[in-house]
């Protein structure tokens, strides 16, 4: 499957990204839960190699709670300060905001000693389109500073915001993959809604994600729109899906459009279950 979804602001966020880093001390790169390596980009690991990082797992929530526990590790023995979260939730944002003051503090006695002043701390808060970026920095402020939304690519230029006399953060656009080594990285991207509708096939979207559930979570399938046989094809569990709701065209011809659309707003908002899709290359047991 081919999606197109590099498009020209990418270009122009990666630039801003490398512009603006040797203005900042820490990254915070927000990834989602469910997909930690299709909602990193490649790139960030050369790129913030002198700064110190922090991973935020948002969406954890929504997320297999063994599989983000192995993730965790992961990130940490790579030496990154790693913390699971739900940006809703009051006190996730109290315990990553405690961690990353800390580390700010730190950071800023460090200049004192070593250059005699007291340097105003600056973070850059990274991520895919729709991670939550710019929720996080809202939540950080306590007031709504940077344009938040539930669609791809609403934050097309920085911002920096101050959220205490000494610690700023800079809000930058989504940057995704510049191009797919692997096809289910596009593919999980578009599960999660990382990616603009408008430039996906969202029936063969909704039934390679149908596929890829009945191998790794059949039980949610089943439980959810009440799946028997689920050895069959995605476009055929996505016609019984349809059937089985009553979405259903005129001549009683099932809306797989509707369906496909239903079952990725499902997937989506938490409401199939706890999942997690991938897990790092070492761990994993079966072909993702």
């Amino acid at each position: 499957m081919n999606i197109n979804w590099y498009p020209g602001h990418m270009v122009k966020a990666k630039r801003l990204i490398n512009e603006n880093l040797k203005l900042v001390d820490m990254v915070i790169e927000l990834l989602d839960a469910r997909i930690p390596a299709s909602s990193t980009n490649p790139d960030f690991q050369s790129m913030f190699q002198s700064k110190i990082r922090v991973a935020v797992l948002n969406k954890s929530d929504y997320a297999d709670p063994e599989k983000t526990g192995i993730w965790m590790k992961y990130y940490e023995n790579q030496g990154v300060k790693t913390l699971t979260i739900n940006l809703l939730d009051k006190q996730d944002v109290k315990r990553l905001q405690k961690t990353v003051f800390e580390l700010a503090d730190r950071k800023r006695r460090e200049i004192k000693q070593r250059k005699g002043i007291n340097k105003t701390v600056r973070a850059m808060v990274v991520g895919i389109p729709n991670v939550g970026k710019s929720t996080l920095i809202n939540r950080f402020s306590g007031t709504a500073k940077t344009k938040t939304g539930d669609r791809p690519g609403v934050t097309q230029t920085k911002q920096w915001v101050k959220v205490t006399p000494y610690f700023e953060l800079l809000d930058t656009p989504g940057l995704l993959w510049p191009k797919l080594e692997q096809e289910r990285t596009g593919l999980h991207l578009a599960y999660t809604g990382s990616i603009k509708e408008e430039i996906m096939d969202l029936e063969e979207i909704a039934y390679r994600f149908l596929e890829e559930m009945a191998e790794l979570y059949p039980r949610f399938l089943m439980d959810r729109y009440r799946l028997e046989d689920l050895k069959k094809k995605g476009h055929e569990l996505l016609k019984d899906i349809a059937e089985s709701r009553g979405w259903l065209q005129p001549g009683g011809i099932p809306d797989l459009r509707r369906g496909a659309k239903q079952v990725l707003d499902e997937y989506q908002s938490g409401v199939l279950g706890r999942t997690t899709l991938e897990l790092p290359e070492e761990e994993r047991t079966v072909p993702l």
